[in-house]
């Protein structure tokens, strides 16, 4: 019987590994993250640069607020919802941040009123999309130009530099400008610190808390999701929300590191990358599929990818050509393994 029982204990045990690891095989991010490797080992031998600690970081920095709006979009895109506005979103609150602090606001207080900016036309873009029963490809190309305009009209087309002539305090300056290009432990930029720990929150939000199972829950199904007694509106309205403040938050660090903006240039095409980086990394158009971890595979590769195209000196109207047939491919990966899956 002990001999048995330890044979039976066994298999399930091995049923319970095999299962496991073609769960972790069949995985979206497992694909992506090969696909991130084989990239690297190939620039790793096309070029000497790449694999170096300094540029490795660089890479991260360079990432970071793509990032940072790209684990938004990630909450959108799994409830079935998109938003296109987030280019202008992170100009608008950036540059709101910015004149406030040259005109000698507190620096907290001048963060914060940019973030509330960004969080209040992400609840212009949920409500309108919900309970305005408007597709939110409409609202948030209206809200687009919208926050563009209202940029161009409160710095009246004008660039916004930050900086003690402007008028700024000194001692805030100094403050603000590390957010942006400062480093930890000399060594780790703090664009990179602030990414990571959007991702960190990101993830446990989305994977650990009642709101995340209502997110995905939502993007599954609405009908399933309202009998199951989740509010729908609410949900959606939340992930516009998150949108918004993330992009505000880039925005203001973006200003931080380079702090100079003008309202008809910053952010302008940006949308496209996020959503780029959050469909490479996994996130389904239909709705209710994703991860945060997947969403960082995203976006490294697109950052991997042109960060080699730099360092092997290809030119940038190349670059932009070899960008989009990556996201066309990632595209199409996911439309194929759905169909295969449902087959």
């Amino acid at each position: 019987m002990t001999q048995q029982t330890s044979a039976v204990s066994y298999d399930k045990q091995r049923q319970t590994v095999t299962a496991r690891l073609k769960k972790i095989l069949l995985a979206r991010e497992t694909g992506v993250f090969v696909a991130l490797i084989l990239m690297c080992l190939f620039l790793w031998q096309a070029t000497d640069a790449f694999l170096t600690v300094h540029n490795l970081l660089n890479v991260g920095r360079q990432i970071s607020l793509l990032g940072i709006m790209a684990i938004g979009m990630t909450y959108v895109l799994i409830a079935r919802e998109v938003d296109l506005s987030v280019g202008s979103i992170y100009a608008l609150a950036g540059l709101i941040a910015g004149m406030l602090i040259v005109a000698q606001w507190n620096l907290w207080l001048a963060i914060v009123v940019g973030l509330m900016v960004g969080m209040g036309a992400g609840f212009a873009n949920g409500a309108l999309s919900t309970y305005g029963m408007l597709p939110s490809f409409i609202t948030t190309l209206g809200m687009m130009s919208v926050a563009r305009g209202a940029a161009l009209v409160i710095t009246n087309g004008r660039p916004v530099t930050i900086n003690e002539t402007a008028g700024a305090d000194p001692k805030a300056l100094e403050t603000f400008y590390f957010l942006g290009q400062g480093y930890v432990f000399e060594k780790i930029p703090m664009q990179l610190v602030f990414f990571i720990a959007v991702a960190i929150i990101g993830t446990i939000l989305l994977s650990r808390t009642v709101f995340g199972f209502r997110v995905y829950a939502v993007g599954g199904s609405d009908k399933a999701a309202r009998v199951s007694g989740i509010k729908v509106f609410n949900t959606k309205i939340w992930t516009f929300v998150i949108m918004g403040f993330l992009s505000a938050l880039a925005g203001i660090l973006s200003l931080a590191f380079l702090p100079s903006g003008q309202a008809g240039r910053t952010g302008v095409g940006l949308e496209l990358d996020v959503i780029a980086a959050a469909i490479v990394g996994g996130a389904s158009l239909g709705g209710g599929e994703g991860t945060i971890l997947g969403t960082i595979l995203g976006v490294l590769i697109i950052g991997v990818l042109r960060n080699g195209l730099v360092l092997m000196h290809v030119s940038p109207f190349w670059q932009e050509i070899a960008i989009g047939a990556v996201i066309i491919l990632a595209v199409g990966i996911d439309k194929w393994t759905n169909v295969r899956r449902r087959t």
